[in-house]
C-alpha cells in the first residue's frame, strides 16, 4: 500500500509547487459560524454563552469558574510520576524562556532630548487549552510559563468540558501545580467570545493564546479585528511537520516522526523531503509496520493520505522545498544537519539529527511548542515572553532639546504640508531662543 504521494521537485513548475504547498481548508463555514456566535455574545452577553455551552458541550454550571478546591483535588489525584513529569517539563520551559523578554532602555537622541522605552506586561492573558481528543497539558505549560515570567497579573485559563462531568481533571491538576487558580470550564467559539469580550463572569483578556479547532481559530481571528476585542497570538491551523532525510537516516525514526504528527488530527500535515526512491520505500515499509500498533491509527492514516513526499536532487533543492513550505516543525536527519539548518530561513522550530524527535519539543525540551502554521513561519516565530509584554515609548525634551530638534521637525512637517505640526515645533523653538538658547 502506497502511503506517501511522491513528487519530483525538479519536474514541478513554480505554480505546481505553490499549489502543493497550500494547506487544506479547515472548513468554509468556520468564519461565518464564529461571526454569528460573536455577534450573539456581544448582544446577549451571558445568556448566549450559556446557551451555546449547554447546546454544544452539555455543561453550563451556575459558575463557569472552576473552584480552587477542585483544582487542588485534581492535583492531589495525579499519579506522582505524572506530576513529576509535568514539573520537570515546566522547569525546562521556564529555564529556556527566562532568557527572553523585551528590555527597557533610555538614550539621548538629541542634545537635551531623551527617548525611553518602558516594558510592561499585559493586564489579562487568556490561555485556551483544548481537551477534546486529548488533554493538552503540554499546551498549558507552554502558555502559562512565559505569561508568568512576563509578570502578567491575571492569567485566565479556558478549557472546554469533555463531557457532562466537566473539564479534564489532568488539566485542572496541572493548573494547580503551575500556580494557576483562575480556570473556566468553557470552550469553543463561545468561550473565546466570552473571554475576548469579558462576559459570563470572565475577565476581558487583552490577548488570547492557544490552539483550537477551526471555530476557535476563527473566533480568535475575528476578535483581533474587532475594535476593543482581544488580540490573538499566532495564525492557527492544523499541526504540521516537514522532514528532510538523506539515505543515511534511520527510516524507522523518520516514520515515527511522521506518525507523531499525523496522529494529532486528520488534517495534520506531514511532508517528507528525500533524496532517493529507495529510501522512501523504506520509510513506507516502516510506516506500515508502525501504524497497526497506534491507538489513533485511523486518525494517523487519514492524515497520511494527504501527505506529500518531494524527491530532490541535492541540498539546494531540499532547502528550497523546506523554505517554500515554511513549516511549523522542521526535522533534519542528514549527514550534516547543522550545515543544512544554517541555510533554512523559514521554520517555526527546527530539530537536528536522529536523536532529536519533534516529540521532545512538544513536551519538555524547553522551547515553546505553540508555533506558526499554514506557512506563517515566514513572518512569525513561536509564542514567547515578549508576546505577553508591551512596550511604551516615553519622550522628555527640555528647551535645549526642543531647539535642537525643531529645524528637522519643521522641515519635515512643511514637506508633508502639516502646518499645525510645524507651528507646534516652531513655537517652542522661538520661545527657547528667546530664553537665550
Amino acid at each position: 500500500m502506497a502511503l506517501l504521494t511522491r513528487y519530483v521537485w525538479a519536474q514541478l513548475s513554480p505554480e505546481e509547487r505553490v499549489e502543493l504547498m497550500a494547506r487544506p481548508s479547515a472548513g468554509s463555514d468556520a468564519l461565518a459560524v464564529a461571526a454569528n456566535i460573536l455577534s450573539e455574545v456581544r448582544s446577549e452577553g451571558e445568556a448566549a454563552v450559556r446557551r451555546y455551552a449547554q447546546e454544544l458541550d452539555g455543561y453550563a454550571p451556575d459558575d463557569l469558574r472552576v473552584p480552587a478546591a477542585d483544582l487542588k483535588a485534581a492535583a492531589d489525584a495525579l499519579d506522582p510520576e505524572d506530576a513529576r513529569a509535568i514539573l520537570a517539563a515546566a522547569d525546562a520551559v521556564r529555564r529556556y524562556h527566562a532568557e527572553q523578554g523585551y528590555k527597557s532602555y533610555s538614550l539621548e537622541t538629541w542634545p537635551g532630548g531623551v527617548a525611553q522605552r518602558r516594558v510592561s506586561p499585559l493586564d489579562v492573558a487568556g490561555l485556551y487549552v483544548p481537551a477534546g481528543t486529548a488533554p493538552l497539558v503540554s499546551t498549558l505549560v507552554m502558555l502559562a510559563i512565559p505569561a508568568q515570567i512576563a509578570g502578567v497579573s491575571r492569567i485566565a485559563v479556558l478549557t472546554p468540558p469533555v463531557n457532562a462531568a466537566g473539564p479534564d481533571r489532568t488539566i485542572l491538576g496541572a493548573a494547580h501545580l503551575l500556580g494557576l487558580d483562575e480556570v473556566y470550564a468553557l470552550g469553543g467559539a463561545h468561550g473565546v467570545a466570552a473571554l475576548g469580550l469579558g462576559v459570563a463572569g470572565l475577565p476581558r483578556a487583552d490577548r488570547i493564546f492557544g490552539p483550537g479547532n477551526a471555530y476557535v481559530a476563527a473566533a480568535k481571528a475575528l476578535l483581533a479585528q474587532t475594535q476593543g476585542g482581544a488580540a490573538t497570538d499566532l495564525p492557527a491551523g492544523p499541526s504540521e511537520v516537514i522532514i528532510i532525510a538523506d539515505d543515511g537516516a534511520d527510516p524507522d525514526f523518520v516514520a515515527l516522526d511522521l506518525l507523531a504528527q499525523a496522529e494529532h488530527d486528520r488534517l495534520a500535515q506531514v511532508v517528507l523531503i528525500a533524496f532517493s526512491d529507495a529510501f522512501i520505500d523504506k520509510v513506507e515499509a516502516a510506516l506500515e509496520a508502525r501504524l497497526d500498533g497506534l491507538a489513533r491509527r485511523d486518525i494517523a492514516l487519514a492524515a497520511l493520505q494527504g501527505s506529500k513526499v518531494f524527491l530532490v536532487n541535492d541540498d539546494a533543492d531540499a532547502v528550497a522545498a523546506a523554505d517554500a513550505y515554511a513549516g511549523e516543525h522542521l526535522i533534519i536527519q542528514t549527514a550534516d544537519p547543522e550545515a543544512l539548518c544554517a541555510r533554512i530561513t523559514h521554520a517555526g522550530s527546527i530539530f537536528l539529527g536522529p536523536w532529536t524527535p519533534e516529540a521532545a519539543g512538544d513536551y519538555a525540551a524547553g522551547p515553546n511548542h505553540s508555533l506558526p502554521t499554514g506557512g506563517a513561519a515566514r513572518a512569525y516565530g513561536g509564542v514567547s515572553v515578549e508576546m505577553f509584554q508591551k512596550t511604551t515609548s516615553i519622550l522628555r525634551f527640555d528647551a535645549r532639546g526642543a531647539a535642537a530638534i525643531a529645524p528637522t521637525v519643521e522641515r519635515l512637517a512643511a514637506l508633508e504640508g502639516l502646518d499645525a505640526h510645524r507651528l507646534a515645533m516652531a513655537a517652542r523653538r522661538e520661545k527657547a531662543q528667546e530664553g537665550g538658547l
